[in-house]
C-alpha cells in the first residue's frame, strides 16, 4: 500500500525572491493580494523584492510562509473535486502546522491567515523582551546533546530527528554553546529573531488563546500529525489548542517522522518553500520518495508522485514541466 504525506515547512525556509516564479501562475497574484489584506502586509513585495533581513522579521516571515504553502498546495491540486492523489496525512513544522490545519480542513484560509498574523506579531513582541535566538546542532547523541543544552540553560526547541536539534535561549547562552559544543556536534546559528518554542514565548500564548475563541473550527478531514508529540489529532478544537500551546513548547519533528513511518509512508511532498523537511526525511526515512516544491516547475513531478501513491493518473496541464532536479535532495537550512 502506498501512503502519501504532505508537509509544510517552518520559519527559516524563506529566501529572498522565492515567490517570484509562483506569481507567473494565473490568479496567483490576486490570491496573494487578497491574503495581504487579511494579514496587513504586502505579501507580493515581501515574497519577491524584500531582502533577507526584511523577511527574517517574525511578523513577516510567518504569514509569508503560510501564504506560500497555501498557494503551492492549491496549485498542486490534490484537494477538492477533481483532485488526484489526496494525501493520507498532513503535518507542518512549527508555523507550518497552521498551513497543515488548512489542508486538513480544520481552519479556513482567512482564519488561518488571521491567526498566523497575530502569532507573528505576538512572538515578535515576546522576542523583543530579551535578546534571544536559536542555533542548530548537527550530529551527536541526542540524549547527550539535550543534557548539554540543559546544563547551559538552553532549551531543545526543535528535536528534528536525523541528527538535528535546535537550541534556543539568550544570546549569551548561545555564545557559550558556540564556544563549548557537545561532543560530536557542529553548531550553526540560525537566522531567526527569537527563542521560539520556549518559555521566552509565553507572553504570546495569552494573545493567541483569546484569538482562538473567535475562529471557526472543524474536525480534520484526514490525519493531522501534531508537533507536540507526533500523534494524530482527530478533533479540530484540540488542533487549535495545540497551535496555541506550541509557540512556547518544543517541536518534536522526530516523533512526527516516526508516526509517518508507522503509517507506512512511501512518499512525502513538501509545499513551498520546500527543501528542509524532505532533507530530514531523506536521512531518517530510508526508501521513502520525497519531493520539494520550490518553484512551479516541480508541480508536474509532484502530481505524478501523488497520483502514483493513489494508484491514479494525474490530469495533464499544459503549463507542466518536469525538471531534472525535481526529486533531488535539498540541503537542510
Amino acid at each position: 500500500m502506498n501512503v502519501l504525506v504532505l508537509v509544510a515547512p517552518g520559519q527559516g525556509a524563506q529566501t529572498p525572491g522565492f515567490l517570484t516564479p509562483w506569481l507567473e501562475l494565473p490568479g496567483a497574484a490576486d490570491r496573494l493580494a487578497g491574503w495581504s489584506e487579511v494579514v496587513g502586509l504586502d505579501l507580493v513585495h515581501y515574497g519577491t523584492k524584500a531582502d533577507a533581513d526584511e523577511i527574517r522579521d517574525t511578523k513577516v516571515a510567518q504569514p509569508l510562509l503560510v501564504a506560500a504553502g497555501l498557494l503551492s498546495a492549491g496549485e498542486l491540486g490534490l484537494f477538492g473535486n477533481g483532485g488526484t492523489g489526496r494525501p493520507d496525512a498532513v503535518a507542518g513544522h512549527s508555523v507550518g502546522e497552521i498551513t497543515a490545519a488548512v489542508l486538513a480542513g480544520v481552519l479556513s484560509e482567512q482564519d488561518a491567515l488571521t491567526f498566523v498574523a497575530a502569532r507573528g506579531r505576538a512572538m515578535a513582541d515576546a522576542a523583543a523582551i530579551t535578546e534571544t535566538g536559536m542555533s542548530a546542532l548537527l550530529g551527536g547523541d541526542q540524549d547527550t546533546v539535550v543534557a548539554h543544552l540543559n546544563g547551559l540553560g538552553l532549551s531543545p526547541a526543535n528535536i528534528n530527528g536525523a541528527g538535528q536539534i535546535v537550541a534556543a535561549g539568550t544570546k549569551d547562552q548561545l555564545a557559550a554553546l558556540a564556544a563549548d559544543a557537545p561532543q560530536g556536534s557542529r553548531v550553526r546559528p540560525l537566522s531567526v529573531a527569537g527563542a521560539f518554542h520556549t518559555t521566552h514565548m509565553a507572553p504570546a500564548v495569552a494573545t493567541l488563546e483569546a484569538l482562538a475563541q473567535t475562529l471557526t473550527v472543524a474536525d480534520p478531514s484526514l490525519p493531522y500529525v501534531s508537533n507536540a508529540d507526533g500523534q494524530t489529532v482527530n478533533e479540530g478544537a484540540e488542533v487549535v489548542r495545540r497551535l496555541v500551546a506550541q509557540v512556547s513548547h518544543p517541536v518534536r519533528w522526530d516523533l512526527c517522522m516516526e508516526t509517518f513511518r508507522q503509517l507506512g509512508v512511501t512518499a512525502i511532498i513538501e509545499v513551498a518553500p520546500g527543501g528542509t523537511l524532505v532533507g530530514l526525511a531523506k536521512r531518517a526515512l530510508s526508501g521513502v520518495r520525497t519531493l520539494a516544491l520550490k518553484t512551479p516547475e516541480h508541480l508536474a513531478a509532484a502530481r505524478e508522485l501523488a497520483a502514483e501513491a493513489a494508484g491514479a493518473t494525474p490530469a495533464a496541464r499544459p503549463e507542466d514541466s518536469i525538471p531534472q532536479d525535481a526529486t533531488e535532495e535539498h540541503p537542510q537550512r
